[in-house]
């Protein structure tokens, strides 16, 4: 049987649901233990007719215009976990496992599939259109770990949203269903959840899950129950009815509340994996209000604080929690691949290490250190309750240093 597929959570909340007009989304992100992940923010760019873009394992056709993007991704890898674009846009993915061996050939990792739909989609659509049309290209495939010794290879499922809409996309290999969600609460997990709902399709698909006596056509279509493996949809998304029961006031707040919770799995801490970092967005239904987006950097949000970014022109780069680049040393450039495993910890992520060894080993200490450190992400939770509350159009040089200066205070607490 083929390995489990590391059980991350993705949560969007669309009024009304969730508080004041606001389009909520997270993520955790269930990674290897030991793997680290970096924030990093890349500015919009031009790029030239003919140029071609370095993905984790191949090169493909860059497009003429990439939008600004700020993503959480392991670090020895070109794509993303999960991250968000200037236009408020959205996007993480999951890993799943189908009936269908999902491809050890190096191809677009589902991890490169976020950032490309984030750098291309101005709109939750228009990700998803370019995510679809790259896997028609392109394929996916490829390790989705740093592991030398054997390959891991995953099918790709993705939650996309923006102010107005979400969109679940499945895939299994080049084919895929997505269904548009506008109210509720959705959770997507490392399992297949699309039914008989589908509102975009592959155009082969129906054709080719015939040819493979998966479906006879007589049956209502429903894309889990053909492409999984057993029962594996059915038990999903525990962290969901805690979100229900919030009862139109899930907010910022609520969410990283549902993202800490151990108890029902949706915070992961188990021998193999670990949430190693963690997102949440709030994206205010009206345009004229900015999007917020909460970004950890750290493993383990029960013990990490959420921190702010808002997209503005020349926001401040955060080199504390960017992990070193090799560049063509790195071992996830050379074939064979990842003979090695260089130290990829940022700055955050070892006085973090403290911190969480602080938490485990000295109750008194640790308790008093947890105290400060959810103070500090709750100063920055009521600072952007005040910034989509109130009237007068935000000041671009006030949020310029938001994430830069919310890093170095919580530097400067492990110290």
């Amino acid at each position: 049987r083929m390995a489990a597929a590391p059980p991350s959570y993705c949560f969007v909340a669309f009024p009304p649901c969730s508080k004041d007009g606001l389009v909520v989304f997270g993520k955790n992100s269930a990674r290897p233990r030991d793997e680290v992940q970096e924030v990093v923010y890349f500015p919009a760019a031009d790029h030239d007719p003919g140029s071609k873009v370095e993905c984790t394992y191949i090169e493909i056709e860059q497009a003429p215009k990439t939008y600004a993007v700020v993503l959480s991704r392991p670090s020895w890898l070109w794509g993303a976990e999960m991250g968000a674009n200037e236009h408020g846009v959205c996007v993480a993915n999951e890993a799943v496992v189908t009936r269908e061996p999902a491809s050890e050939s190096e191809a677009l990792l589902g991890m490169d599939l976020v950032r490309l739909g984030l750098e291309r989609g101005a709109t939750a659509k228009e990700a998803l259109d370019v995510i679809v049309a790259l896997l028609e290209e392109h394929g996916q495939g490829g390790n989705y770990y740093e592991d030398g010794n054997s390959c891991h290879s995953f099918q790709s499922a993705f939650l996309i949203v923006d102010r107005n809409e979400a969109w679940i996309l499945e895939t299994s290999g080049k084919y895929w269903a997505a269904e548009k969600i506008t109210e509720g609460v959705k959770c997507i997990c490392n399992q297949l959840s699309l039914t008989t709902k589908i509102d975009a399709e592959h155009p082969e698909l129906r054709d080719y899950v015939r040819s493979q006596g998966w479906w006879n056509g007589d049956s209502d279509f429903n894309f889990s129950e053909v492409f999984s493996l057993g029962d594996d949809h059915l038990a999903c998304c525990s962290g969901r009815d805690s979100l229900e029961k919030q009862g139109g006031e899930v907010s910022a707040q609520a969410m990283i509340d549902v993202l800490r919770d151990k108890d029902s799995g949706v915070c992961v801490d188990s021998d193999s994996f670990l949430t190693t970092a963690s997102i949440v967005s709030v994206l205010p239904q009206d345009p004229s209000f900015p999007c917020v987006h909460y970004f950890t950097g750290t493993p383990d949000p029960s013990r990490s604080i959420f921190k702010p970014f808002i997209f503005v022109d020349d926001v401040k780069l955060v080199p504390k929690v960017q992990s070193p680049s090799f560049g063509n040393d790195d071992p996830a450039k050379k074939i064979p691949r990842f003979q090695e495993k260089p130290d990829r910890r940022h700055e955050l992520y070892k006085a973090h290490e403290w911190a969480r060894s602080l938490l485990e080993n000295d109750q008194d200490k640790g308790q008093k250190l947890m105290r400060i450190m959810l103070d500090l992400e709750k100063q920055g939770l009521e600072a952007m309750e005040g910034i989509l509350t109130r009237t007068e159009v935000l000041d671009p040089a006030e949020v310029v240093d938001l994430f830069y200066d919310c890093v170095d205070t919580e530097l400067k607490f492990f110290k």
